[in-house]
């Protein structure tokens, strides 16, 4: 054995960061691909791409969230925690995600006042949001619609969508991060849940941390990605 061995969840993390790059740019070909197939109005080679576009984004999702845990775990995320503009960070994950929303055809909109502001830690709520929104994709028929508000000395972030809802045993659930199985069927795994819960926790004030919590209903009568930080 070497001496300067390094650590099996080093070498991952290292092997994550070069898989992320070389997926950002087969999504950066793919889109090129699929602006084309649209303006030859070739329409079943657009959906299916847009199909595969969705599901490298997802990959490329989870990859970040789990170089984001790493580093998390291992205590060199740089945390910065600091006022923010709600209102923007809401804009800035709709522009990432407004081309795989125009390939679906889902319609966002966004209910924040401009004077919105609390403190976050913004990459990583911002990569809660963009999980939360890649969800309501999958599920939702066409439209999301995200809400920012502060209730009770919280701030409260919904991502509803007009799906069919959140099945009852995933409601039924207490704990959103470490209670759900792998689905071989799907292939969800519950990394998507368990990064957002730990970021959300990772919001303290006062003895209070934040929360992640789903429901059915909210405005568009479908599921509900809520978390709420103190």
């Amino acid at each position: 054995m070497l001496h300067d061995e390094v650590s099996f969840t080093d070498l991952i993390a290292s092997s994550i960061h070069d898989m992320k790059n070389s997926l950002n740019l087969q999504v950066s070909a793919l889109e090129r691909i699929a602006l084309q197939c649209r303006d030859r109005r070739d329409t079943p080679a657009f959906e299916d791409l847009g199909r595969m576009i969705y599901q490298a984004h997802r990959m490329n999702l989870n990859l970040v969230e789990l170089l984001s845990l790493y580093k998390m775990g291992k205590a060199i995320y740089p945390v910065d925690i600091s006022e923010q503009s709600m209102a923007e960070l809401i804009e800035e994950a709709l522009m990432q995600n407004q081309p795989m929303m125009d390939f679906k055809g889902i319609v966002a909109s966004v209910d924040c006042a401009p004077d919105c502001y609390w403190y976050v830690e913004r990459e990583l709520l911002k990569g809660v949001l963009l999980n939360a929104l890649n969800n309501a994709y999958h599920y939702t028929r066409d439209r999301i619609h995200v809400i920012a508000r502060v209730t009770g000395q919280r701030l409260e972030l919904r991502v509803e969508d007009n799906g069919q809802g959140y099945p009852e045993f995933l409601l039924r659930q207490e704990d959103l991060s470490g209670n759900q199985g792998v689905n071989f069927e799907t292939g969800s795994t519950g990394l998507g849940f368990y990064f957002s819960d730990q970021v959300a926790k990772l919001h303290r004030n006062a003895g209070r941390c934040g929360t992640l919590s789903i429901e059915n209903g909210g405005s568009l009568g479908g599921g509900c990605f809520v978390v709420r930080l103190p």
